[in-house]
């Protein structure tokens, strides 16, 4: 099947066709690190890291760009507050992102520039657009320069928001000590003010805003058009609509082919809202939930469509993450204890083949990781019913368990390749000599030792092939 995205430009669902014949070009926007990142930023980055997983899965090569906004007025405000530099700042919480992100299996990008670090390619493009009539400078009382895009010069504006001028206009507000033309301008340039940041340029110091940035720095690593751009929804305006009109605004070229945007995340039904008092961070989020069970409930709806994050939704992610968990230690162990055998894996491969499938349809179907995690359930349900066997061929365990790889290399969510448990051989130890204890009829000793794991978080279970265990999720 043809891999297919709704693609917010055009609001139909479009023919993926990248620039470069076997190459994508994937830009998503970073975190502003101010601070932790919230759960509403999680979901974006756990939702576009699968589908560059699954990208890359279908062989494309793929240049995953996704920056850090390491100078904004945030940053300005929170680092004179604790009395210390912005770089210091945004040292400090870029480490903190990967902590999360690690966390979260967000794999990493191949490229995670900084604003900060991209200067000479921001003063490049504002003197483009400059030039081509589409920006306008401003005097400042210091003697430097703002420069504002002019967005009357640039006709298609409003194109990827799907609003005309007069509604944008309606809507529109102007910051204080901003001084421009109209209100639907935006800051390409930000004139030098006592006690922030800047750099030279050729409207004197200052720093650039925040729209730039994301063109600047996509066209250098990926080309004046790329393929995918990708963000909440909520970026979809002003961010996104400002990107697209300066980018294409200084090269006279398409800025990008597929915008895809994920839906707003709610808590308890309510936007996040530091006001209303719901806002939480990823690394709150993960304190209070496994991090597998957060992947998986951004997972289990479409992305384009809103989600609750509520603890029911939570509790029975988590408790679907354990039942993939189980699969996968289960087959291990029954591949480690199988007796040989001699069965036909015919009917398990077939019915294997139909729901891979059906996978690769849905997710080809403008990324349906919603039906695809509930296609994943039904192969564990397969592979946990031919596992009831007794006597299963090496076929069976080689077939499922790649199955089973291949799923979490693109979701996950299964955790096949989790750091082996410091605990492991202590365990097999105690579980040997409770084995012993039980066959010199020992019960006090062997519940003794049952009831010491289960109070450490292990569990527990004997079978016809042994005792297995496996931590409480």
């Amino acid at each position: 099947m043809t891999l297919m995205f709704y693609n917010d430009l055009t609001r139909t669902k479009e023919k993926f066709i990248p620039v470069r014949e076997g190459r994508v070009s994937f830009y998503s926007c970073g975190p502003t690190v101010y601070d932790y990142f919230h759960i509403g930023n999680a979901r974006p980055f756990i939702i576009f890291d699968v589908l560059r997983r699954y990208l890359e899965h279908r062989g494309y090569e793929v240049t995953f760009v996704q920056n850090f906004t390491d100078i904004d007025d945030k940053m300005i405000h929170r680092a004179n507050a604790e009395g210390i530099t912005v770089p210091r700042l945004a040292e400090r919480f870029i480490e903190e992102y990967y902590k999360d992100a690690d966390a979260l299996g967000i794999h990493r990008a191949t490229i995670a520039p900084r604003a900060t670090e991209h200067m000479a390619e921001i003063i490049s493009i504002i003197i483009k657009i400059l030039r081509k009539g589409h920006a306008y400078i401003v005097e400042t009382p210091s003697g430097s320069g703002d420069v504002y895009f002019d967005v009357k010069s640039y006709a298609p504006y409003g194109k990827l928001s799907k609003q005309s001028l007069d509604e944008l206009e309606a809507g529109a507000r102007v910051e204080v000590g901003e001084v421009k033309r109209d209100p639907l301008d935006f800051a390409l340039w930000k004139a030098e003010k006592p006690g922030e940041p800047s750099w030279e340029s050729p409207w004197g110091r200052g720093r650039p805003g925040w729209h730039i940035e994301c063109s600047a720095m996509s066209s250098k690593y990926l080309g004046e058009t790329i393929d995918i751009h990708s963000g909440g929804v909520d970026l979809t305006f002003p961010h996104h609509e400002n990107e697209m009109a300066q980018s294409e605004a200084a090269t006279g070229k398409p800025f990008v082919n597929y915008w895809l945007h994920n839906g707003f995340l709610l808590i308890d039904k309510e936007k996040m809202s530091k006001s209303l008092g719901n806002f939480m961070t990823a690394r709150a989020a993960r304190e209070k939930y496994p991090p597998l069970a957060i992947r998986l409930f951004m997972l289990n709806a479409h992305y384009r469509s809103p989600i609750n994050f509520a603890p029911e939704g939570l509790e029975q992610a988590a408790g679907g993450v354990t039942r993939l968990r189980n699969c996968w230690t289960n087959l291990l162990h029954a591949r480690q204890a199988r007796a040989e055998g001699d069965g036909d894996a015919a009917p398990f491969l077939e019915e294997l083949k139909a729901l891979d499938e059906r996978f690769y349809e849905v997710m080809d179907d403008d990324f349906n990781t919603a039906a695809a995690t509930g296609i994943l359930f039904e192969v564990v349900r397969l592979v946990n019913t031919w596992l009831k066997r007794e006597r299963l061929p090496l076929t069976f365990f080689e077939v499922a368990e790649g199955a089973l790889r291949k799923y979490d290399e693109i979701l996950g969510v299964i955790g096949v390749e989790v750091t082996p448990d410091a605990d492991a051989d202590k365990i097999e130890r105690l579980i040997k000599e409770r084995g012993a204890a039980r066959k010199a009829k020992n019960f006090a000793r062997s519940d003794e030792i049952r009831d010491d794991l289960l109070a450490h978080g292990v569990i527990l279970e004997d079978t016809p092939h042994g005792t297995k265990w496996k931590r409480k999720f």
